[in-house]
């Protein structure tokens, strides 16, 4: 009985969203937890270790736009005017302006990414895979909106690169993503790559990212447009993904190089994934 009445709120919610024009524009901000851990012969004291620590936690508390429709959406980066001042540890680390933006057309069943890799853009072109969300009961209000829980299983390849190593190490493992969507905004959209629940994902976590929604902002009074990105190399996924973890093993084969040359034994790891 109960999952007869779940099923009509759903199907009255998605009839509401193509009985009536539903556009918007919600804007989240995101973090990033980070962990650095270096050997006790790479010549970098405690203070130091926690000044980069905190530099790319902050490096990666970023904003970002999700520009929609009833079938598709752009998630793309808001970029930041702020310059960071100099930290007391000498040590400075800056992240330049982010160019990798997403498109998804869940009614087509593709996305489009466009992404940056070591100065070289690529645009990754392939099929949407339709999450398998569980449907939980709790609620929770997220600014106006109430919100429901939903959560996504997924085994993950972690591969960790260590100097010294000659091939990564590959580990699978298992990760939950929780998601809180409302059925106030009846379209399956989601921050970055998340989609597929009967309303707009306002709230993200897979452990590692937190994605939170700020501000939405609905049939805004100037029509909204939604472009896939164009500019880049064309790949599929796994192809990306192929030439991702080959960068990875030569940035890793040139520090060994270098550092073998000097004399060094300090160490230090490289994850990927996950």
């Amino acid at each position: 009985m109960m999952k007869n009445i779940v099923l009509i709120v759903l199907m009255f919610a998605f009839a509401k969203a193509y009985s009536q024009k539903i556009e918007g524009i919600a804007t989240y901000q995101t973090q990033r937890s980070v962990d650095i851990k270096m050997d006790s012969t790479s010549g970098m004291t405690s203070e130091m270790q926690k000044s980069i620590q905190e530099q790319l936690r902050k490096q990666f508390q970023k904003e970002f736009d999700l520009t929609f429709n009833a079938k598709e959406k752009v998630w793309k980066e808001n970029e930041s005017i702020s310059t960071p001042q100099a930290p007391a540890s000498g040590i400075q680390i800056m992240m330049t302006g982010n160019s990798d933006e997403l498109y998804q057309n869940i009614h087509d069943q593709k996305y489009v990414q466009q992404s940056d890799m070591m100065g070289k853009l690529f645009l990754i072109e392939d099929t949407l895979e339709k999450p398998e969300w569980k449907l939980e009961k709790e609620t929770k209000n997220i600014g106006q909106y109430t919100c429901f829980k939903a959560t996504l299983t997924e085994e993950i390849t972690e591969s960790t690169l260590t100097s010294g190593d000659a091939q990564a190490e590959e580990v699978k493992k298992e990760r939950v993503t929780t998601a809180w969507y409302t059925l106030d905004i009846p379209v399956r959209h989601g921050p970055d790559r998340f989609w597929g629940l009967p309303g707009l994902i306002l709230e993200v976590n897979d452990g590692k990212m937190a994605m939170m929604c700020t501000k939405v902002v609905l049939n805004p009074s100037e029509e909204i447009t939604i472009e896939a990105p164009t500019k880049g190399k064309k790949v599929t996924q796994d192809a990306y993904d192929e030439i991702s973890e080959k960068k990875a093993q030569e940035m890793m084969e040139r520090y060994q190089s270098k550092s073998s040359k000097k004399g060094e034994t300090s160490s230090f790891t490289i994850k990927v994934g996950g």
